[in-house]
């Protein structure tokens, strides 16, 4: 009886919500409050909707190869989120998946901007994911599937996702392709 109750109240239920759920929702609010504080202190950046490629085609080559390799990631990698586990295509996307997420985060160290001429927090992520990759491919190769499981979706969040969500902060890059007048 006493299990029943514990599943029925709110914290058995919180219990129940996945970490990467945690993970995106702490993220988001962290976004959202730090995108309020930019807008507030910066009242020229107006956000309105409009895509225009002009600011990636000025930008320096670094960036450019940045950009592609991290939209090829997060395409392959959300498809191998939805798709079966272990098709027969699986293994070489899979490769794929980890070159393009190789690229992105070997050409984020030649950028900077966040914090001026230095390296942000973001650049964390991409360390993470350069000591990461090896792991979550030595797991597979043990035939360790849940940990290669873990390993991959947490890079695809974490480098992909939220890495990918705080380059979308007013005054960067990707607000200017798809926010900036």
């Amino acid at each position: 009886m006493a299990d029943i109750a514990t599943k029925r109240s709110p914290l058995g239920i919180l219990k129940k919500v996945p970490g990467w759920v945690w993970t995106i929702s702490i993220a988001s609010i962290i976004y959202l409050i730090v995108s309020f504080f930019i807008l507030r202190a910066n009242p020229s950046l107006d956000p309105q909707f409009r895509i225009s490629l002009e600011p990636l085609q000025a930008s320096s080559i670094a960036t450019q190869i940045h950009v592609a390799a991290a939209l090829l990631s997060f395409s392959i990698g959300a498809f191998l989120l939805i798709a079966p586990k272990g098709f027969r295509l699986h293994k070489t996307f899979g490769w794929v998946w980890v070159t393009s997420m190789s690229v992105t985060a070997i050409s984020s160290f030649f950028l900077t901007g966040l914090m001026g001429s230095s390296y942000s927090p973001i650049h964390a992520l991409s360390a993470w994911t350069m000591i990461g990759l090896p792991f979550g491919i030595a797991a597979i190769r043990r035939k360790q599937v849940q940990k290669h499981r873990k390993t991959m979706t947490g890079m695809f969040f974490g480098a992909m996702v939220i890495a990918g969500m705080f380059s979308f902060l007013p005054g960067r890059l990707m607000w200017h392709i798809f926010f900036a007048v």
